[in-house]
């Protein structure tokens, strides 16, 4: 798998796999830099790191090559780009399970046809599972933390609130940033919520932002009048342990929402083009909602909003910062902190 949200939502697919075969060698390819998600993953031998960074001429043969040596009974392409079916081709496995599309279908033994059905992404990728022969098993997606992982995160919240342990009763953590624009809730909501949310005793709020996304931030600051603190950029444990130390996580459709499910943070995720019933498929029991405004357009997928007038953004905008609040307080019942220390 290549992207964040993507690696995270196949996470119970993992433990099915491990579920079926307990004594079986498991490796896992996928971005370099998103893979570093699953170390400590008890459910897998190996980690194998595709580096976007180098140039694909010296990285594809060097997978190539790593993946060969480790000869592989079962290869399974969940990702199904030309890159990962021709590497899954190149693995050697004598059954290499991948979706059907044309140009790359024939590189697989095994190939999967989407039923057609609504479902969730978790459940999309059962399909893979189900035809490789295994029977899935899972459907919690998980980020596994060491200890001393979950201890630096919650220093880390601690020392940009600038408060001492046992002065709060909740941290909330807002990411109002997201890849694509039309996925972007308005800044002035974000700073509207944080307004709202800092006004309850006890009660303090900080932003992340990922690459590039700073900006936004703070505007959400500025729009906010608040010192909100801004944790940016950083690795991607680092933040999953910083949000597994908020007492709820707000977020737009974008990578931070699937971690912050995954380290057990009660999670709003906010959606406008994207389908929540298969983006957001966490349980209402743990504390998580999905909330999305009715419009005509919807789904429409689109990375940039194509409407105009009253109409610009509309998703977005009829989505109250009221209602995300209510959404939050309902979401703090749900939380079982761990003593800040």
């Amino acid at each position: 798998m290549k992207f964040i949200g993507d690696v995270v939502l196949t996470t119970p697919i993992i433990r099915s796999v491990r579920n079926a075969f307990p004594d079986a060698y498991i490796a896992y390819l996928g971005d370099a830099q998103a893979v570093s998600l699953l170390e400590h993953n008890s459910c897998l031998n190996e980690i194998i790191g595709f580096d976007f960074a180098r140039p694909t001429l010296l990285e594809q043969p060097r997978v190539a090559r790593l993946l060969r040596q480790r000869k592989f009974d079962l290869a399974i392409d969940f990702f199904g780009n030309p890159r990962s079916a021709l590497l899954i081709f190149l693995s050697g496995a004598s059954v290499r399970v991948g979706p059907e599309r044309k140009g790359r279908g024939r590189l697989y033994t095994v190939r999967v046809r989407d039923d057609g059905r609504p479902k969730t992404a978790i459940e999309f990728h059962n399909q893979s599972l189900r035809a490789a022969g295994i029977i899935p098993s899972e459907v919690q997606t998980e980020i596994v933390l060491t200890d001393d992982e979950r201890q630096a995160g919650r220093e880390l919240l601690m020392s940009a609130l600038g408060v001492a342990p046992g002065q709060l009763k909740a941290i909330i953590g807002l990411h109002p940033g997201a890849t694509w624009p039309a996925k972007k809730w308005p800044a002035e909501q974000f700073g509207a919520l944080a307004r709202a949310l800092q006004e309850k005793p006890g009660v303090r709020v900080v932003l992340t932002a990922g690459p590039r996304e700073e900006d936004t931030a703070f505007a959400v600051q500025s729009l906010a009048s608040l010192p909100l603190p801004v944790l940016s950029a950083l690795p991607l444990r680092s933040l999953a342990a910083a949000i597994a130390g908020c007492d709820v996580f707000v977020s737009n459709d974008a990578a931070p929402m699937h971690i912050s499910a995954a380290v057990g943070t009660p999670t709003v995720g906010l959606f406008g083009p994207g389908e929540e019933t298969i983006w957001f498929p966490y349980g209402a029991g743990s504390g998580h909602v999905a909330l999305r405004k009715e419009v005509p357009c919807h789904p429409c997928h689109l990375d940039f909003c194509n409407r105009t007038g009253n109409g610009f953004m509309e998703c977005m905008k009829l989505l109250s910062f009221s209602e995300v609040f209510a959404a939050v307080e309902r979401a703090l019942e749900h939380h079982h902190p761990t003593p800040l220390v």
